[in-house]
């Protein structure tokens, strides 16, 4: 599943009326009431606030409102989209302001699913991958011969420069083997809890 790295928001005018999709991360579900607020507030004396949103770790929950508008033509296609894009911990908003012509039901579900798409195109998105952690201690004559190990083929998450030099080390592609050559010359080698990584998405 994706997350959202930040808000994000993008207008769209049809037949005069003016579409404003935003999307907020959600933290906490509660968060969903606090963010509307803030959608009102930004654009306010709209006609409508349609809303749909995501949760759970595996996008196990979801809500969608339509605000006044007819029924399942504007909140239930917003969530669609949001479905279709794998994204959870999330809600969208689309700001409607009537421009005084009628789109009908066919022309409403395509305005609302246009403004969440367009949103999410332009929006910045990771997913959290549970890596394990070695932690490695070493003496500072092997830093050099580490950095070039592990380059490309690690991420080093954490580091520590005392009596002795420590890594945290999440591995990339290859697995802890690529240590195999120089796990002699350490002074420790320990496998930690599993780490959450946060990558772009």
């Amino acid at each position: 599943m994706r997350y959202l790295k930040h808000m994000e928001s993008h207008e769209l005018v049809v037949n005069k009326s003016r579409f404003i999709a935003l999307l907020y991360p959600l933290a906490h579900i509660e968060d969903r009431d606090r963010c509307l607020q803030d959608a009102r507030q930004r654009y306010p004396g709209a006609n409508h606030y349609v809303t749909a949103s995501i949760w759970g770790e595996n996008g196990e929950h979801a809500s969608a409102d339509d605000d006044g508008e007819p029924s399942r033509t504007a909140g239930y296609p917003v969530l669609e989209v949001l479905k279709h894009h794998d994204v959870t911990h999330i809600l969208c908003v689309v700001v409607r302001y009537f421009g005084g012509i009628k789109l009908g039901a066919g022309g409403l579900v395509r305005a609302y699913t246009k403004a969440c798409a367009n949103v999410i195109k332009q929006a910045s998105f990771y997913i959290k991958k549970t890596v394990a952690v070695v932690r490695i201690t070493f003496d500072y004559t092997l830093i050099d011969k580490l950095h070039h190990l592990l380059e490309k083929k690690a991420t080093i998450i954490n580091s520590a420069y005392a009596a002795m030099v420590t890594f945290d080390i999440v591995f990339d592609q290859s697995g802890p083997e690529i240590l195999d050559d120089v796990r002699h010359l350490l002074h420790a080698y320990e496998t930690l809890a599993p780490h959450q990584l946060l990558i772009e998405a």
